[in-house]
């Protein structure tokens, strides 16, 4: 053992700190640590989506009414009964134009809000909360209270109150089909309800938006307003606004709570998840062919969604 001296007396060297050995074996691999926090989302996923989906793919080509063990294989014959059914085909239709109004709308208001809160100098968490909340109500709670208070029938409701100042007639919202004034209560719910999560999404992207593209605009003359934003900040907002888009479109296909709600006495503004239900749940019991319009709805929502991200070029770069 080697020594020092330190002021004429030895002691002995101090002995050098061996490195750390690796912890070797299952316990200390990325590969379990991985596995260990991602297994029981996997699972989950696995049981509550992956395996009713299969399940409903497979019953669509069965005869499953009553039943979802069937035995009697049927091929195409359920998707050419739910085709063949108006309501079915019918509701695919309204909400196809309901997805042409909605999703444009409710683009145009978040990126509104978006706008007005990053330019605000002061209380801009206030009102970025004030905006976002609504996405944390119900939105069975928000559709009763659109129904009941808000959209009343009767002369005690907040429109028709308003709407009474000016000496307008009370007008029953929900309850007469012409003119379709549920429409607008649909309508200003869902724009109440999901403008705010979006605004978050477009407030994110315009926070990522270098200032100097700015500067440089200025320097070369852009007038601020709507040169800028036509030039640097749309262009800058392409890949959100597409993202946003496809969750818009695909929202307004699966909308189910507030029409289930606000309609559910009637025959007119049915979703076809609506239909859906009411064919697989309802007193038919056909799981078949219920499974098989949620195939079809599935595809169109698929069809729609490649259509806009291809239009709207999702996934290109932006050189091209």
């Amino acid at each position: 053992m080697s020594t020092t001296t330190t002021r004429g007396v030895a002691r002995p060297a101090s002995a050098k700190a061996s490195p750390a050995r690796p912890r070797r074996g299952l316990r200390g691999s990325s590969t379990f640590n991985f596995w260990l926090f991602t297994s029981p989302f996997l699972i989950g996923l696995t049981v509550f989506v992956y395996v009713p989906i299969g399940w409903s793919l497979w019953l669509s080509f069965f005869e499953a009414r009553f039943t979802v063990t069937p035995s009697k294989f049927v091929g195409f014959d359920n998707y050419w009964q739910m085709l063949q059914d108006s309501k079915f085909t019918g509701s695919l239709v309204t909400f196809t134009v309901f997805a042409a109004f909605i999703v444009p709308t409710t683009w145009a208001l978040s990126l509104g809000l978006a706008l007005l809160v990053n330019r605000l100098r002061f209380m801009k968490a206030f009102f970025r909360s004030v905006f976002f909340l609504p996405t944390a109500c119900s939105y069975v709670a928000a559709a009763l209270v659109w129904k009941m208070s808000m959209f009343s029938g009767v002369r005690f409701g907040l429109m028709n109150t308003i709407l009474g100042w000016f000496g307008v007639e009370n007008i029953a919202w929900l309850a007469n089909p012409d003119p379709p004034w549920y429409w607008l209560v649909i309508v200003t719910l869902r724009l109440w309800l999901q403008a705010g999560f979006y605004m978050i999404l477009f407030l994110a992207a315009l926070q990522n938006i270098p200032p100097e593209l700015y500067e440089a605009a200025a320097i070369d003359g852009a007038k601020p307003g709507w040169q800028t934003f036509r030039h640097i900040t749309l262009p800058q907002l392409r890949a959100t606004s597409t993202a946003v888009i496809l969750l818009l479109v695909i929202a307004a296909y699966q909308a189910f709570d507030e029409f289930y709600n606000l309609l559910a006495k009637t025959t007119w503004g049915r979703p076809p998840l609506v239909e859906l239900y009411n064919t697989a749940l309802g007193e038919s019991q056909d799981y078949g062919e219920g499974s098989a319009g949620a195939v079809i709805l599935t595809l169109l929502i698929l069809i729609v969604t490649l259509a806009q991200g291809r239009f709207l070029g999702f996934g290109r770069g932006d050189d091209k």
